[in-house]
């Protein structure tokens, strides 16, 4: 009842009133128009245009490069980021490549990545390679998996080389470093039968945050205080690319590829003084990555019979060594106390697919078979501080281990029209998977798990979508989550679980899409999931806690995003773009078997972004807001609570022809949204027994941004 209430009591508020947006990470500063409806003229012509073929009946919109054209775009995705009532949703890397789990394609052909996923291939198109974006049913495609709002990028090679640029500097008003080191470069190319791209980018991150911890005993006393300070240095240097063939005989050729490094440096100081100890002491954490990784994928689709087939093979590897260590040094002189933590992880996935599709039973039918191989190996090593000062070794059982998988999976999948303006699509299968793990408690084991799906597209009338779909679900393990592990800064220690299962559910989707012709859209999506099996924090036979399965767990909710365009009514070049994210869970506690929200779960998101172009100039202002909340985190002797209140607000101003380039000044954080933390620790959490609390409150200053983006 409580979570029926929700979902009645969300919907009204939707659509009584709009509501104010939610986050939306792939939305950036800017906005766009409505798309074109089409008619089967247009349809007909646009299909000759591009690679992929579309019906006026299953596409719901159509956009050309003109529609962007105030935006000045430089890439597929700054075009695929203005769509009204669209977002893009990247794949979730779980369980090998399955049936696409992205909503956007590329001249209807499913992107053979994860990481290397949608967003990175977008934003190496350059904005002279579209020819149109298509919102169309996922339902009508003959991809498995699609259902809803899918986005098909049609792209023509100029049959030259084109290339884009973008720079961005940062600096805040205290606390980090300026951020020099951020950009991207993109070349593309081609020919008539070809299409490359190549992109040379670092995802560079320069944050920080300080501000005062209080801790309290059990009676609420204050016993402690503590002056801190984090900051977080992160560099993310990639170079990755693709390839594209058609034969002259219609077979296809697509290779995707990448090579990253990840360098994350954190750093925390702690100056603290109270009762715990009578001596003045200062804390230094630090923690380091330096992790390599690299992705490959590649898919061939040709003719066989009176069919098409499509292999797809795809590798991951990566390499992450890590370290953290804390020491606390005292104002006498006493030796120092502390730990340090050393852990290297290699992680690698390898696959191959095949996929049949051909025409039978008034549809198109698709066979396909998956081999999944995953592996994990860890080395972990632990040093403690003696009464001296001096890191000694000691044991860590189960920290070193190595944990693979062999899986298997097959399914069938139908799809066809039922009438017109309905799509229907109806999937089933299974797969079997084998799970080894070595080191302490090592063991292995099988599973079988059945997986599928029915959904159906409807194009109610001309400016009304509505989709529908119910699925099995078979979720993927994380295999961190076998190996012993510690957390240093907060002091949390996971031991060993070798008995983790994969995670299943059945979950309920319905989606409403109503276009608002020149005023804009609206989209709404309503979910509910039943997950048995859930990944949630457990005791352990023979002590000590980690994670490991629970029986059942709900979530269910509500989303949506509106977009409001306000040159109808003669605000010309106004945009308002809103999302919204309502959700509600309920576990059983594995301590208390009392019901709770699944640990750390974020419940609400709201945000709103504004854009205003000032047509006859290349000016355009902006700005956004974005707040949410989670729920309480939960360990068998803890719970803590993180909250960003009152949320991130943002300004911007915008030059779109700096000889040529478009130039950006954006501030950030003008509300002063701060970083909360709050945590305690339970001497017995069933008897509500507390030890001591901790309260956090931290601020990160202004934040300056200065973009730059160009082509050539």
């Amino acid at each position: 009842m409580k979570l029926r209430t929700l979902l009645i009591s969300t919907a009204a508020m939707t659509f009584g009133a709009i509501p104010l947006a939610a986050e939306n990470t792939a939305r950036a500063d800017t906005g766009a128009e409505t798309g074109a409806d089409v008619s089967s003229d247009s349809s007909a012509s646009a299909a000759q245009e591009g690679s992929s073929e579309t019906s006026s009946a299953n596409t719901r919109r159509v956009f050309t490069p003109v529609d962007f054209e105030r935006f000045a775009p430089r890439s597929a995705l700054d075009m695929a980021r203005q769509i009204p009532g669209f977002s893009i949703q990247s794949s979730s890397g779980n369980r090998g490549l399955g049936q696409a789990d992205t909503n956007v394609i590329i001249n209807g052909q499913r992107i053979s990545g994860k990481s290397n996923g949608p967003v990175a291939a977008l934003q190496r198109i350059p904005a002279e390679e579209v020819v149109r974006l298509e919102i169309v049913d996922g339902a009508s495609l003959d991809i498995g998996g699609l259902t809803g709002q899918v986005l098909n990028v049609v792209t023509k090679s100029t049959g030259g080389i084109t290339g884009q640029f973008r720079y961005s500097a940062e600096w805040r008003s205290f606390g980090v470093p300026f951020r020099w080191g951020d950009g991207q470069i993109s070349l593309a190319g081609g020919g008539e039968q070809t299409e490359w791209t190549l992109s040379l980018d670092n995802d560079a991150g320069r944050r920080g945050n300080e501000g005062i911890e209080r801790v309290f005993d059990a009676a609420d006393n204050l016993i402690d205080t503590r002056d801190e300070q984090s900051n977080f240095v992160s560099d993310r240097p990639s170079l990755s690319g693709s390839f594209a063939r058609t034969a002259d005989n219609g077979n296809i050729l697509n290779l995707t590829g990448s090579v990253t490094a990840n360098l994350f440096d954190q750093n925390e100081t702690s100056a603290r003084t109270g009762i715990i100890s009578p001596v003045d002491r200062f804390r230094l954490f630090r923690s380091k990555e330096d992790e390599f990784n690299y992705e490959v994928g590649a898919d061939y689709s040709f003719g066989l019979g009176s069919g098409q087939l499509k292999v797809i093979g795809y590798r991951r590897y990566e390499d992450s060594p890590t370290s953290s260590d804390v020491i606390t040094t005292f104002a006498d002189a006493r030796p120092p106390e502390g730990s340090l933590f050393i852990r290297d992880a290699d992680e690698a996935e390898t696959i191959l697919r095949t996929e049949y599709t051909i025409a039978g039973l008034g549809g198109d039918i698709q066979f396909a078979l998956e081999g999944v191989k995953n592996s994990l190996d860890i080395e972990s090593s632990l040093e403690v501080r003696d009464a001296a000062g001096i890191l000694q070794p000691v044991e860590f059982d189960g920290a070193s281990a190595r944990v693979e998988e062999d899986r298997g999976e097959g399914s069938l999948t139908y799809g066809r029209k039922i009438a017109d303006n309905l799509q229907m699509q109806l999937s089933f299968g299974g797969e079997y998977s084998t799970i080894r793990q070595s080191g302490v408690g090592g063991q292995t084991r099988s599973f079988f798990r059945p997986k599928g799906f029915a959904a159906l597209d409807w194009k109610a009338n001309k400016t009304l979508n509505l989709s529908g779909r119910i699925e099995r679900v078979v979720g993927q393990l994380n295999f961190f989550d076998f190996i012993a592990t510690t957390d240093l800064n907060q002091d949390r220690v996971n031991v060993t679980n070798s008995n983790l299962v994969p995670p299943q559910s059945w979950l309920f989707e319905a989606e409403a899409t109503q276009s608002l012709g020149a005023i804009g859209s609206v989209n709404i999506r309503a979910f509910y999931e039943d997950l048995s099996d859930f990944v949630d924090q457990i005791p352990i036979a023979g002590g000590g806690e980690a994670p490991g399965n629970v029986d059942a767990a709900t979530i269910a909710g509500l989303a949506g995003e509106i977009t409001l365009l306000f040159d109808p009514i003669g605000v010309r070049g106004l945009r308002l773009d809103t999302n919204f994210t309502v959700r509600d869970s309920e576990i059983l506690d594995p301590l208390t078997s009392q019901p709770r929200d699944i640990s750390g779960f974020r419940n609400f998101g709201v945000g709103v972004e504004v854009r205003q172009d000032f047509f006859g100039s290349d000016w355009a202002v902006g700005g956004a807001y974005g707040y949410s909340e989670n729920r309480l985190a939960v360990r068998l002797g803890e719970v803590s609570l993180r909250s960003e209140a009152p949320g991130f607000a943002r300004l911007f101003v915008e030059h779109k022809d700096v000889f040529g380039m478009t130039a950006r000044f954006r501030v950030g954080n003008l509300i002063d949204q701060q970083d909360r933390f709050e945590r305690t620790i339970f001497l017995d959490r069933t008897a509500g027994l507390v030890d001591f609390r901790e309260d956090r409150d931290r601020r990160f200053g202004v934040i300056y941004s200065f973009d730059i983006e160009g082509s050539f």
